[in-house]
């Protein structure tokens, strides 16, 4: 059999709050009940010791007692008293308790029942008492001529007509509770009928457990999500997201605004239409965001995913190189075969000087900036992806010079230093070089690659190209920045991100050939994780002669996710 599902917390509540309701309404009621009578009680004795009072201080009074019959006088006059007041009873009496009047004449002259001894001690005092007429409230007075007391005088209302009094308070109080209750109770399933749809139904345990899965969920998944209220408040951000906007725990309640994250994603996230997949740059990542307004009668937020696009992009940018690569071995192949067939044909001529003479030179050639490059460059990284761009410049007609003060031992770059933003710093130099130089007299890309002091790794390079403008210095490094048209300018944006991520810094200034000379220099020591350039004052990835600061201005919205070859810029 299956158990009952247990009461929604809605209904809980609303159970609460009505049994609260009612206890609270029947407590007031109760305690209006009890003031009401206790005022009722008081006002009785005030009104029956006031009246005995003023009949004990008649003059008329104490003259009819002198008299003979004082029953004859006193008794009209205490019936005229007794309507006249609205009392149930007045009776004077003998010291001794004789009647002297009475509301029922059959009674005048038997004893009075009740206390008269602090009266007859010349003291009014108040009383229930249980008479002819039943329990009444009493109050009984001394009559005084000459100092003697010659007389009592007892005034009373019956309890009963003391209830009837209340009876009709007690209607009101109870309407007046009956109202208050439903009142409360109508309220009550209002408020609980809009927490029924808050909560959808559930009970504590199961918003417990909701609660529970909702945390895990949010450490568990890897990619970066991201909440934001209606007055643009971060709500909630997970682990991810935290890693890849280079956050912390105490970014939840602040401004987006205030958190120094690059412009185009903070419109991003802040844009009234949904974002699908698209890619921005921060200080240290490149991130893939997609936005979904909450939106419910009212703006009230975005929920935005944050997927990590750095490996991609690095990645992308190696496939790019390795093509580049093929097709400068499939151009040398196709020179080598034209070289080959030249060498045969001077054999079969009889010319084997002449053919030895051309193949020793073209060995020489080729030979050259292997030497030179193998001999200066010990860390193998850097040896191949200069041979491999040396191959690229050859086939676009730009000579590819290593300085001859470059030196760097293997084994000097310490594994802290990634070898992939070496190939992204260094191959994106070499390729926006080669862009900027191809076409020009006497094309010429000159690389310096060497330890400066131990601290220091230096990456130089200049080309013979028409320069940067002044003007354009401070915007090279801007995502999307470019001379050679749209979809293009990402490669020095990404050589910024890989300079802050290894808290290096990147000079741009003018070159000695007339081209642009950017130097690289990044510290040996132990680099910071990833992310947390933005918890920290950024290192400037651009040196002074430039003007550039360090974050890269991550402003500029990525259309695309490769690493985009070709133009001054962006290569």
């Amino acid at each position: 059999m299956q158990l009952p599902r247990p009461r929604s917390l809605a209904g809980q509540l609303f159970a609460m709050q009505v049994v609260l309701v009612a206890a609270v309404v029947a407590g007031c009621a109760l305690f209006a009940y009890f003031t009401d009578r206790a005022q009722a009680e008081e006002t009785a004795e005030r009104q029956v010791t006031a009246t005995a009072r003023a009949m004990a201080d008649s003059p008329s009074v104490r003259e009819a007692i002198r008299s003979d019959d004082p029953s004859a006088a006193l008794q009209p006059y205490a019936e005229h008293v007794r309507v006249d007041t609205g009392v149930d009873f007045v009776t004077i009496m003998k010291p001794d308790g004789t009647r002297w009047t009475h509301p029922n004449p059959e009674l005048i002259g038997l004893p009075f029942i009740g206390t008269t001894e602090p009266a007859l001690l010349g003291k009014t005092f108040t009383e229930t008492y249980t008479g002819t007429l039943g329990p009444s409230t009493r109050a009984v007075t001394p009559i005084k001529d000459d100092g003697r007391i010659t007389g009592l005088i007892s005034v009373g209302i019956t309890v009963d007509r003391i209830s009837s009094q209340l009876e009709g308070q007690v209607k009101i109080l109870a309407l007046a509770a009956g109202g208050a209750l439903v009142l409360g109770g109508v309220g009550t399933y209002v408020i609980n009928a809009r927490l029924r749809r808050h909560t959808h139904g559930m009970n504590a345990g199961e918003l417990s457990r909701m609660h529970d899965y909702h945390e895990a969920a949010l450490h568990a998944v890897r990619e970066g999500l991201l909440m934001l209220d209606g007055r643009r408040r971060i709500a909630l951000i997970n682990d991810g997201g935290q890693e890849l906007l280079g956050l912390d725990d105490s970014a939840v309640g602040r401004n987006i605004d205030e958190l120094g994250l690059p412009a185009p994603l903070v419109g991003a996230l802040l844009a009234s239409e949904p974002r699908v997949d698209e890619v921005h740059m921060t200080a240290d990542r490149i991130v893939v965001v997609s936005t979904r307004p909450v939106i419910g009668g009212e703006r009230r937020g975005t929920v935005a995913t944050l997927r990590d696009h750095t490996e991609l992009q690095a990645l992308s940018g190696e496939l790019d190189s390795e093509r580049g690569f093929t097709h400068a071995l499939r151009s040398q192949a196709h020179e080598a075969a034209n070289r080959l067939h030249t060498v045969v044909s001077l054999i079969e001529m009889g010319r084997v000087d002449e053919a030895v003479e051309f193949a020793t030179a073209e060995l020489e050639l080729a030979q050259v900036l292997t030497d030179r490059v193998v001999g200066a460059v010990g860390e193998p990284v850097l040896a191949a992806l200069l041979l491999g761009k040396a191959a690229q410049a050859n086939e676009r007609g730009v000579e590819l010079v290593l300085a001859e003060d470059s030196r760097i031992d293997d084994g000097v770059l310490p594994p802290s230093l990634a070898a992939r933003d070496l190939v992204t710093v260094l191959g994106n130099l070499i390729d926006n070089a080669m862009d900027a130089a191809q076409g020009t007299d006497d094309a010429r890309v000159t690389v310096t690659a060497l330890v400066e002091d131990g601290e220091l790794l230096l990456l130089r390079v200049r080309d013979t190209g028409p320069g940067v403008a002044p003007g354009d210095i401070e915007e090279v490094f801007r995502r999307g920045w470019s001379t050679r048209g749209a979809e293009r300018g990402l490669g020095l944006a990404l050589v910024r991100q890989a300079v802050h991520r290894a808290r290096g810094t990147v000079e741009l200034t003018p070159g000695r050939d007339g081209g642009a000379e950017f130097t690289v220099r990044l510290p040996l020591g132990t680099r910071a994780e990833p992310g947390a350039g933005a918890r920290t004052p950024a290192h400037p990835a651009v040196g002074a002669a430039s003007g550039v600061g360090a974050a890269p201005d991550a402003a500029e919205s990525m259309a695309g996710a490769t690493t985009d070859g070709g133009e001054r810029g962006g290569s």
